[in-house]
């Protein structure tokens, strides 16, 4: 069975409401009727949409007159709206929170913490703020996906991690095609760039990246 909190972006009072109702997981809606549903306190059309399409991808479906999802896209802006999912936990913290965490990186990464920060510093000409227990963010965005998922987040940063120095926001920059080929070695995922060491790659080449995308502004993904 699939439980409802392992559904991106149904938040607890509709969770709970359901639960009451007796629909303690994803499966047993299942040729529920979506308008009684909706009536439920807490349950919005949003988290239905959300469920139902959870419920197809399983070759499931609620019964009823059920509506075809919106048409969204992705949306990146400037700026932080303090709107976001009840469910993300990552929010920026205080400069005590960045020097806390900063004392508890060792070794070479405690290196590479500090040269990063000079470098995302003039690039970006921002102060870092600590988000989550180790990203460390440049500016603000707000992030509203097709789904309807939305949060506040930072622009532009970097994770000192032990496995690999993790830079966010990079793959944003309009010439990222064309500067990451002068990078130098590095990996991508899905919104990360991911780095052994400093040494690496070509620093130039990461301000470059860094300014542009900063001085671009979030896109629409």
């Amino acid at each position: 069975m699939t439980a409802i909190d392992d559904v991106p972006g149904v938040g607890n009072p509709a969770r709970r409401a359901l639960e009451e109702y007796g629909y303690p997981d994803l499966e047993s809606l299942d040729g529920a009727d979506y308008k009684t549903l909706l009536s439920f306190h807490g349950v919005g059309k949003r988290g239905l949409e959300r469920l139902q399409l959870a419920l197809k991808e399983r070759g499931m479906s609620m019964s009823g007159d059920v509506p075809e999802p919106e048409e969204r896209k992705n949306e990146w802006f400037i700026g932080h709206t303090g709107v976001q999912d009840e469910d993300i936990k990552t929010h920026a913290g205080n400069d005590a929170d960045l020097e806390e965490y900063l004392a508890t990186v060792e070794g070479r990464r405690a290196d590479h913490a500090q040269l990063l920060l000079e470098i995302f510093a003039r690039a970006t000409g921002d102060a870092p703020r600590l988000w989550g227990p180790s990203m460390i963010g440049y500016g603000e965005a707000h992030y509203k996906y097709a789904t309807g998922r939305e949060g506040d987040t930072f622009r532009v940063g970097f994770s000192p991690r032990k496995a690999k120095l993790s830079l966010y926001g990079l793959q944003e920059s309009p010439r990222w095609e064309e500067l990451s080929a002068s990078l130098g070695k590095h990996t991508t995922g899905a919104s990360c760039v991911y780095v052994n060491k400093p040494e690496d790659i070509d620093l130039e080449v990461l301000k470059q990246l860094i300014r542009e995308t900063w001085e671009h502004g979030p896109q629409d993904c």
